[in-house]
């Protein structure tokens, strides 16, 4: 297959190498396009003020593959490979991210978006991120889980966005992979001191009470992989019929 690499941390982070290098033991095609900086958080934006930078560039152990250095997001470097390039990519793989895109993080993660992005130009994809510990993640775990994944889809053209979370373990330590909702819990602990300007507020991560049973968190803390199937169609379709007799 012919499959698209992105990521938010941006084309020299170690787990966009492990994570190419690992489709690419499996034999398939790989065009490698990621941001020239980390861009984590910057969920789904693009550049339309200005014009986007892209640059062809080697990455040292992966001097064979077709790689776009973005000077924009995550979502831009999508949009690049699909609009430079004359290739008819299969499918997308985004990551692997260094911490957890798990819960209401989805929401602001870049990872998560480059994969919705793909989904938007008819490419199937798989978000990965891995847990982050005090400056490591277990890339080569992550990678693994995400090609069990991968292998084992039956429809791989069909449209989807799947999106994976890996704890620090390695991969036989880990209990099992989950597929498991989106948890409710919003990332929303700051550490916060005050200066001569006004106040420092550093994100710090979750509440520790807000634990959803049969959550991608739930599991995570868990020791398990987790699988979330991810939707973007924003209407609310439950009320609109609702709505519609309201605005009569």
């Amino acid at each position: 297959m012919n499959i698209l690499v992105t990521n938010d941390d941006g084309i020299n982070a170690e787990g966009i190498e492990i994570l190419a290098k690992k489709i690419i033991e499996a034999g398939h095609k790989v065009t490698i396009s990621a941001p020239n900086v980390e861009n984590s958080g910057k969920s789904h934006a693009i550049t339309f003020k200005s014009p986007l930078m892209v640059q062809d560039v080697d990455i040292e152990g992966l001097e064979d593959v077709r790689s776009l250095c973005v000077y924009g997001t995550p979502a831009d470097c999508v949009r690049a490979a699909v609009h430079l390039l004359d290739e008819k990519f299969d499918f997308c793989f985004s990551g692997i991210n260094s911490g957890f895109n798990a819960a209401t993080n989805v929401l602001y993660s870049g990872t998560v978006s480059a994969a919705i992005e793909a989904n938007l130009f008819d490419i199937p994809s798989i978000a990965v991120s891995a847990q982050w510990i005090k400056g490591h993640s277990k890339y080569e775990a992550a990678a693994q889980v995400a090609m069990d994944v991968f292998n084992n889809l039956d429809d791989l053209k069909r449209l989807q966005v799947l999106n994976i979370n890996v704890p620090y373990l390695d991969y036989d330590e880990l209990k099992g992979i989950k597929v498991c909702k989106v948890g409710r819990d919003v990332m929303s602990i700051y550490d916060v001191s005050e200066e001569k300007e006004g106040y420092n507020m550093r994100l710090r991560g979750f509440p520790k009470d807000n634990n959803e049973e049969d959550s991608d968190i739930y599991y995570l803390n868990r020791n398990y992989a987790t699988v979330s199937p991810l939707l973007y169609d924003v209407t609310n379709t439950t009320l609109i019929n609702e709505l519609k007799e309201m605005l009569k």
